[in-house]
């Protein structure tokens, strides 16, 4: 089928074709399909709870990637269909998607009807993740036919509010031509929100999903969606809902507060986060406003894909080991020196770091103290990272300056990634906040002793075992230079004097399970709350409603 021009004005005859072929189309699909009843008098049979969930989000690995969050949806996902439910995944379909690598079909077209009387025709195509979960792509190439996903080296796009906002009101759009309507749509950082907003804004108009849970969930609160007011109109938001208690953010509008606002449940990437943004100087502004609804806010700790992450499997690493074997461990480190040119030694400790070079990071930190120590302390350096020019010329030349002792590769590969955690001794996270962090997790299961603020995730998921027997790391609380040359000096001199001890961390830290599979079950188990409690709502005088699944009710 012709995908339709998506222009604000469009042809009789253009629409004509776009709107009979998307009926056919969509047809076709739904005979392909269950009918949502017959599906749910399934499911009244069966003793397990069968959702039916959406995902949506502005990045999914390996399609579209900047952060942690494509990582986290494709893994989230994945966990979430091995537990037994309808899972669908959406994103936009980004000119940076390479076409070529994947088996990405046309479904059909839609009109997405914004404010201000502007039509938006958008295709649909559809692949899928794991080789059973579905993939949908939204094609519009105004939007996302761009050399990037938020920015380009010259800025963020001015018009990401409109972009988002758009792709935000096709994923409903896009439920109801397909006949599929979720259980709960999970909408993930502000690009997304706007999800939960159109849910509870217009009830009548999008009627098919007044049954639909939704779940929000913050992956780094300082990131806002802060934007002009001026762009209310287009989205079909009403000017008396550009208040402070919605939209309004000092005189512009706050997507990820109206998220919060309008979301039924409130997700953060970890419980120590949770409890962070709260305060006042976690909350980046928002924390009166998630005061208000804390008792619908809990953290939930990421997880690691196992199946890429495991030093046992690992294709990666130049040797395998485990828990029980560290005999791998050694080569990776004696590879780890031979590729950063550094010198070979077995007694050295080698101190990694994976990194964003972000203030966040607390990379300022890092630098004011790493000479100090490299010159004083018998330790050897390795860094991976990019981000902000002052810290990348920083770490340029210290390598030269301490050629043999320090070395840093400028960018990023995720083979000398895997290689610097199995290589490391320890793993340097001096983070100013944290709101899950990965590098600590993958640190330990690799055998590599974590060296830490205690932010965030970081909290969640490393004890000191200067503290705890049990413990995998190193810890350190005030975001001071000196605290964390303080820390570094401890854990090198542990190294020196107290080898069975950080031997301990190293086991301790390799027998924890950061499974997304437990992670996953902690989202299911909130889904049928807020499932449960939004269908309660609307079937009190009906409990027999042919739409739930009897599962649902005691």
């Amino acid at each position: 089928m012709a995908l339709a021009s998506p222009k604000r004005k469009t042809t009789t005859a253009t629409k004509k074709t776009a709107k009979g072929t998307s009926s056919k189309k969509a047809t076709a699909l739904q005979k392909d399909q269950q009918p949502v009843k017959e599906l749910e008098k399934e499911e009244r049979k069966e003793t397990k709870i069968r959702l039916k969930i959406l995902l949506i989000a502005s990045e999914c690995s390996p399609f579209a990637k900047v952060g942690g969050l494509a990582d986290m949806i494709f893994s989230l996902s994945r966990s979430l269909a091995k537990l037994g439910h309808d899972v669908k995944v959406i994103i936009p379909f980004y000119s940076v998607i390479d076409k070529s690598l994947y088996n990405i079909r046309f479904l059909g077209s839609a009109c997405v009807h914004m404010g201000c009387n502007c039509e938006h025709w958008i295709g649909l195509h559809e692949t899928s993740l794991d080789g059973n979960i579905p993939l949908w792509l939204v094609e519009y190439a105004d939007y996302f036919n761009r050399r990037g996903i938020y920015d380009e080296p010259g800025g963020e796009y001015k018009d990401n509010a409109y972009r988002f906002g758009m792709f935000s009101k096709a994923v409903l759009e896009i439920c109801k031509e397909m006949g599929w309507i979720p259980d709960v749509f999970h909408v993930n950082d502000w690009q997304t929100f706007l999800v939960s907003v159109f849910l509870k804004i217009w009830p009548n108009l999008l009627s098919p999903f007044k049954k639909s849970a939704s779940l929000l969930t913050i992956h780094n609160i300082c990131y806002q969606g802060k934007y002009d007011a001026m762009v209310l109109p287009y989205l079909g938001i009403d000017w008396k809902l550009f208040t402070a208690d919605t939209f309004e953010d000092y005189g512009q509008i706050n997507l990820l507060k109206a998220g919060i606002v309008y979301s039924d449940f409130i997700t953060t990437v970890s419980p120590t986060y949770a409890k962070e943004i709260l305060e006042p100087i976690g909350g980046a502004g928002l924390s009166e406003i998630l005061r208000k609804r804390a008792d619908t806010l809990m953290g939930i700790l990421n997880g690691v894909d196992m199946e890429v992450w495991n030093p046992k499997i690992d294709p990666l690493i130049p040797a395998n080991y485990d828990k029980t074997d560290l005999k791998g461990k050694r080569l990776c480190k004696e590879a780890l020196q031979e590729k950063f040119g550094l010198q070979k030694s077995t007694n050295v400790p080698i101190v990694g770091m994976v990194t964003r070079l972000h203030v966040q990071k607390g990379i300022s930190l890092l630098k004011s103290i790493l000479r100090e120590a490299l010159a004083t302390e018998d330790f050897q350096f390795v860094l991976l990272g990019e981000g902000e020019k002052e810290f990348e010329d920083f770490f340029r030349r210290l390598s030269m300056e301490f050629s043999g002792k320090a070395a840093s590769f400028i960018g990023f590969s995720e083979e000398l990634a895997h290689l610097i955690f199995a290589g490391s001794d320890f793993f340097l996270m001096p983070s100013l906040y944290e709101p899950c962090g990965l590098g600590q997790l993958y640190a330990q299961i690799y055998g590599t002793v974590p060296i830490a603020r205690a932010t965030g995730g970081i909290v969640d998921s490393v004890l000191d075992i200067r503290q705890d027997p049990s413990g995998t790391g190193l810890l350190f609380h005030q975001p001071e230079a000196s605290a964390l040359l303080e820390v570094l000096k401890t854990a090198l001199d542990l190294w020196k004097n107290d080898p069975p001890l950080i031997q301990t961390a190293r086991i301790n830290g390799m027998r924890k399970n950061f499974s997304w599979e437990e992670s996953a079950k902690k989202y299911e188990e909130l889904y049928i709350r807020i499932v449960q409690k939004k269908y309660s709502s609307i079937t009190a005088h009906n409990p027999h409603n042919p739409y739930l699944p009897a599962s649902l009710f005691p």
